[in-house]
């Protein structure tokens, strides 16, 4: 467990944004990867005003800069300059703020956890507008000019279907319905786009913060790229991310009509039944792969770690998913 950010020291970092002489209270690390740690804590002020905020940094600030941060900074300013709900960012640290890599911004209040947006009671007004809230948002991130944009890497279909083949073949064991998937990815792969868009990357239920009224936020840009925009929407309906809800296609929560309706509506251009079908494919081909490589990193003792041993026990439901996938299933 690493040691909490010194409160004096977050409320130094912060009064360049806040001021001065600022309290620090319930400073507490939220559940997420070992890539990156996530602190919630309010900032006081001295006459009262309480500002709800979280701290987002790189474990072992010694040994990674500040790239990858102020790139995720540079991304959340941009997606609220275009209205896509994301949380205001207040501050990207400096060297001298002794705290790391890492930026604050404002905490919203919400749920995240997909089982409980899918099946709550508090949640039932929310779920039959998530699938258009859904297609809205992916197509302001997708209208973002990506000129001012930190670089970005560059992920073609057919670059993305090489990857995953390499690294399967690294395993050295036999997969036969991914191997099934891959020809047909690199069969089908589209051309990539002559302008790439803007790629969250891992847009999907359990990365939004919900509430009644619906999407309030839409985290985790540490995967964005630049490539085909249906990459997003095909993994927004990769099976795994409907937790259990299999006959809405959309996260759980909705149908293809509404998602992709609402996206073209808002500007993101029409989308075919076809183009949604071949990033669905890639999208469960791609969790299997990296359900079999997080299990050999416990079989292999880098890390012991039953949640990752369980992944590897996932694998043949990606096998059954894609293979439904290819017989024109959902």
């Amino acid at each position: 467990m690493p040691a909490p950010p010194e409160p004096s020291l977050v409320a130094r970092a912060l009064s360049r944004a806040l001021g001065d002489d600022l309290r620090i209270e319930g400073l507490r690390r939220l559940s997420g990867g070992a890539s990156r740690e996530t602190w919630s804590f309010d900032a006081v002020a001295p006459g009262g005003a309480r500002h709800a905020l979280v701290l987002r940094r790189d474990p072992g600030a010694s040994q990674i800069g500040l790239t990858d941060r102020s790139t995720e900074y540079e991304l959340l300013r941009a997606a609220r300059a275009a209205g896509v709900p994301v949380p205001r960012v207040r501050l990207l640290f400096t060297d001298a703020d002794e705290l790391g890599a890492g930026f604050m911004m404002d905490r919203i209040e919400g749920e995240t956890i997909a089982r409980k947006i899918l099946r709550d009671d508090e949640y039932a007004p929310a779920r039959p507008l998530l699938a258009a809230q859904c297609g809205t948002i992916a197509a302001h991130i997708h209208a973002i000019d990506i000129a001012p944009l930190p670089t970005l890497a560059v992920l073609g279909a057919a670059a993305q279907v090489q990857q995953y083949r390499d690294t399967l073949d690294l395993f050295g064991e036999p997969h036969p319905a991914f191997e099934l998937a891959l020809q047909w990815l690199e069969h089908h792969a589209p051309a990539d786009p002559s302008e790439p868009r803007l790629v969250h990357g891992d847009f999907r239920n359990g990365n939004f913060i919900v509430g009644a009224d619906g999407i309030r936020a839409v985290l985790d840009w540490e995967l964005a790229h630049l490539g085909d925009p249906v990459e997003d929407l095909g993994w927004l309906c990769v099976k795994s991310w409907r937790f259990g809800v299999v006959d809405r296609v959309v996260g759980g929560f909705g149908d293809v009509d509404a998602l992709l309706g609402a996206y073209e509506a808002a500007g993101g251009g029409a989308v075919t039944p076809d183009a949604l079908r071949y990033w669905i494919v890639f999208g469960t081909m791609k969790w299997g792969v990296i359900c079999i490589s997080q299990a050999f990193t416990h079989l292999n003792g880098v890390v012991r770690s039953v949640e990752l041993a369980t992944l590897g026990r996932r694998v043949a439901e990606m096998e059954w998913d894609v293979l439904r996938l290819l017989d024109g299933g959902w």
